[in-house]
């Protein structure tokens, strides 16, 4: 089954910025079918893989907060081709 996943990490401390950038650059190399954009990053691909992978990489992301948030939206289908028709 395909899906889309769309995550947000909002660390609450100071120094947020490298923790958001490393994790953006995991996703990149993560060999899924990614788009970015100022708020977001969307994850595109077979449910196993990815909800397998997001367990390990979310939790290493938890752990290396002090205080934070990761806002993840899942959708059933591969919304990687989107584009409005308005």
């Amino acid at each position: 089954m395909d899906i889309s996943v769309e995550l947000t990490l909002s660390p609450l401390q100071d120094n947020y910025e490298e923790l958001i950038i490393n994790f953006i650059k995991k996703i990149r190399d993560s060999g899924f079918t990614i788009r970015e954009n100022a708020l977001s990053t969307q994850i595109y691909g077979d449910y196993d893989d990815i909800m397998n992978w997001l367990n390990i990489e979310i939790k290493l992301a938890l752990e290396l907060m002090e205080n934070g948030l990761m806002f993840i939206k899942i959708v059933k289908s591969d919304r990687s081709n989107y584009e409005p028709n308005f």
